[in-house]
Order: C-alpha cells, then sequence, then structure tokens
C-alpha cells in the first residue's frame, strides 16, 4: 500500500482497505485457508499460533484487527483478549469450537467485535473482517495518527519506530536519526522523486553536508531494508534522486 501525496485524497481514503490482520490460530491449515481469503480481499496478514506471540506481534506489528482462537496451549484466547482492551480498542473477531450462547456472550462482554463458530465458512469470516474494519476504522477516523504504512514498512513518526512486515513475522529496523528522517521524508510521498538536494535541506538542514552524503545516507538505508527482505528500497532514479516505491 502506498500513502497519499494527497491530503484532501487521505480524508476521502477508506482505512480498511489494505489493512493489516493478525491471525491468531495453532492450527496451521486453518490459518492458511482464512489468511488465502483475507489475501483474496486485499488485506494483509501477520500469523501468531499462541498468546504469547499474539500479544508480540500486537504490540509491534499494530495490527487493525485481530482473529483470536479461544483454545490454544499456554495462554487462551481470553486471555489474549483481556490484554488487549486492556492496551487499546483494536478490534477483535473470535474464532472459536466453543459453540455455547454463554460462550459468546462472554465474549462480547470482554469487548470482542464480533464471534465466529468453528467450522466456518472461509467467506464468512472475510466479510465480517471486512464489515467490522470498515465499522471500527472508519467510524473513529485515524486510530495511530501519524503513522504511515508503505508497502511492508510502517513508520511512527511519535517513537520513531520502524517496522518491517511480513507474513508472520514484524522486524524493527535500527536506524540513525539521518536514516530515520530519510526514510520519513520518502514514505510521506512515495511515488514522488526526490532529489539529493531536496533530501540534504530536509533531512540535514544543520549540516555542511555535500549532496554526495546523502548518497552515503541513502546506502546505508538501502543495506539495512535489504538485509530484512525489502530489496531496491528506496530507489534510485539516474540523474534525479531516489524514489521509496517500497515493494509489496
Amino acid at each position: 500500500m502506498h500513502a497519499t501525496d494527497s491530503p484532501s485524497a487521505a480524508a476521502h481514503w477508506d482505512r480498511s482497505l489494505n489493512a493489516l490482520v493478525l491471525i491468531v490460530e495453532d492450527e496451521p491449515e486453518i490459518a492458511d485457508i482464512v489468511a488465502a481469503y483475507l489475501h483474496r480481499e486485499g488485506l494483509r496478514t501477520v500469523r501468531a499460533q499462541d498468546g504469547i506471540g499474539a500479544l508480540a506481534l500486537h504490540r509491534s506489528a499494530r495490527p487493525d484487527l485481530i482473529l483470536l482462537d479461544v483454545q490454544m496451549p499456554g495462554m487462551d484466547g481470553w486471555t489474549v483478549l483481556n490484554t488487549v482492551r486492556q492496551r487499546g480498542d483494536t478490534p477483535v473477531i473470535m474464532l472459536t469450537a466453543l459453540d455455547q450462547d454463554l460462550d459468546k456472550l462472554t465474549a462480547l462482554r470482554m469487548g470482542a467485535d464480533d464471534y465466529v463458530v468453528k467450522p466456518f465458512n472461509p467467506a464468512e469470516v472475510a466479510a465480517r473482517v471486512r464489515a467490522v474494519l470498515r465499522r471500527t476504522l472508519n467510524a473513529r477516523g485515524p486510530a495511530k495518527p501519524g503513522i504511515l504504512r508503505v508497502g511492508r514498512l510502517v513508520i511512527d513518526p511519535e517513537t520513531h519506530a520502524v517496522h518491517v512486515e511480513g507474513d508472520g513475522y514484524s522486524h524493527e529496523l535500527l536506524l540513525t536519526l539521518t536514516e530515520y528522517k530519510l526514510l520519513h521524508c520518502m514514505a510521506l510521498a512515495p511515488s514522488r522523486i526526490f532529489s539529493r538536494s531536496e533530501l540534504m535541506h530536509e533531512c540535514l538542514p544543520e549540516s555542511e553536508a555535500l549532496e554526495r552524503t546523502v548518497d552515503s545516507h541513502v546506502s546505508k538505508l538501502r543495506r539495512k531494508l535489504d538485509d530484512v527482505g525489502l530489496g531496491n528500497v528506496p530507489a534510485s532514479v539516474r540523474g534525479v534522486g531516489y524514489r521509496l516505491a517500497a515493494d509489496h
């Protein structure tokens, strides 16, 4: 997904498009099926097979919605749901074989947004995910002000944290302040080409750096991104400068 270059376009953008869903399911086959249907809907996914992994990914990947199994080894889904609710209002849909009315009422009272009983139709699950995302994300506006999602990159300007997401993982990048500034500047308009001079003035305004210094910082940033599977990011545009052009 590319962040929009236009503030007016952003105001009308459906925040549920290309949202990130955390699938918490200890049965790989079920997780595979659900992920496939969500991908058909244009949604991105990360996965956890237990409660501890789910809470770690919830904190690092910052998903837009959680599909949460109840019966898992170790920490169960009720504990995960309770912890997620203590942290904030991330939408949660429970996926469980527990089909009693009391179980559903318990989930909803604890703050779950929906409840799906196994065995389920994966197409229906995908539709419910879309419905909850539209209702929660678009109704409340930006849940995390300032956070940028560009391709697999997630950039938090408030904490300067940068993560690269994949299917089942979220890797935090350790960047210098200058590398972060360069990445953030280009992420604000990822399809735009930035000249070296522009990047120098935007990201190194108080230094006496030459334009070739920008090349050095971009090269180091690119190596760090390449190490986590983002090749040729930022991309060089011969004779002009750089464009973020994050991969998908």
